[in-house]
């Protein structure tokens, strides 16, 4: 694969993270996927499916450069979809160098609040990495991985204050069994998945 290619990394192994990659590799997009087990990754190059997540979605490994190195998957991308239990969003960051979050869009497709610090994963980059509010999109429902898996049609909202960057990536994920939105409600979209 041309790694120079991918433009999207993925940082998460777990079923939404599974879901997503399939999403984009079915988009013909290229993505950097980390993850931070090494065995895990070994299994999906020999099997191209993930053993622990949605273990039945068959992977296109021609579009995906696996690793369980974050600082160079960061370097490498310009968009950035964290897909992380929320719990563990602080711990798996903590792995970056701060340079790294510079000048990148960061995707989040996260619910729920960063425990310690009790914020929204919003206002969690943009308090503690200053990411720019115009550079932060929210990926929400309502659709679930497991009929992401299976191609049900599925619906997504992508919130960013920017509507440009929103439509742009709306336009990345959509397909024959993904529809997309957009609205600038970052807040909104965010506070409705958590309340959900």
């Amino acid at each position: 694969m041309d790694k120079q290619k991918s433009r999207i990394a993925m940082i998460g192994g777990g079923s939404w993270a599974t879901a997503l990659v399939k999403i984009l590799t079915d988009n013909n997009q290229p993505v950097t996927w980390w993850i931070r087990n090494q065995s895990t990754i070994d299994y999906i190059k020999q099997f191209s499916h993930n053993p622990n997540y949605l273990s039945s979605v068959n992977l296109n490994l021609e579009l995906i450069d696996l690793s369980n190195d974050l600082n160079e998957t960061l370097e490498k991308c310009d968009q950035i979809i964290l897909a992380v239990p929320a719990a563990f969003l602080k711990s798996t960051l903590a792995l970056a160098e701060y340079k790294n979050f510079e000048h990148k869009i960061f995707i989040s497709a996260i619910k729920g609040i960063v425990p310690e610090d009790n914020l929204i994963v919003g206002e969690f980059l943009h308090k503690n990495y200053l990411m720019p509010f115009e550079n932060l999109l929210i990926l929400s429902g309502p659709c679930h991985a497991e009929e992401v898996a299976l191609e049900k049609l599925s619906y997504l909202t992508i919130a960013c204050q920017d509507v440009n960057k929103a439509t742009a990536f709306a336009q990345t994920l959509a397909n024959r069994y993904i529809k997309t939105s957009v609205i600038d409600d970052i807040y909104g979209t965010e506070y409705s998945a958590v309340l959900k």
